[in-house]
């Protein structure tokens, strides 16, 4: 039987699910919501590069992104900068964007992961 594994879990969610070398990541928004686009995206890759370490993958490995965003007239290309940036060379996951109205307004970014683990 394959293993199942839960990491930074509380009541509601995982923040990570591990299984068969796969692992998933849960909705990752920015800790301070008060900075601008860029900012939220920074904070967001940093946390997705934290994350995706404590689980033996790392931005190498990911199979696909979701990003939904509460402005894409206004933050897509600033966005996609940071995120090109970010990848730095390496190959881009599969990856869909949208629009969606969050219930905090000063939210800008959530991303949601798939990534494969080191076998």
């Amino acid at each position: 039987m394959s293993t199942l594994e839960h990491f930074d879990s509380n009541p509601r969610l995982s923040r990570v699910v591990v299984h068969n070398d796969l692992a998933w990541l849960s909705g990752i928004v920015a800790a301070d919501c008060s900075q601008c686009i860029e900012g939220q995206t920074r904070q967001i890759l940093q946390r997705l590069d934290q994350l995706l370490a404590d689980v033996g993958s790392s931005r190498e490995r990911l199979l696909s992104v979701q990003l939904w965003m509460s402005d894409m007239k206004a933050d897509f290309a600033t966005m996609n900068t940071v995120w090109t940036d970010w990848l730095n060379g390496a190959a881009a996951p599969a990856r869909a964007t949208g629009q969606v109205v969050f219930d905090d307004p000063a939210i800008r970014l959530e991303l949601i992961a798939t990534a494969a683990c080191q076998a």
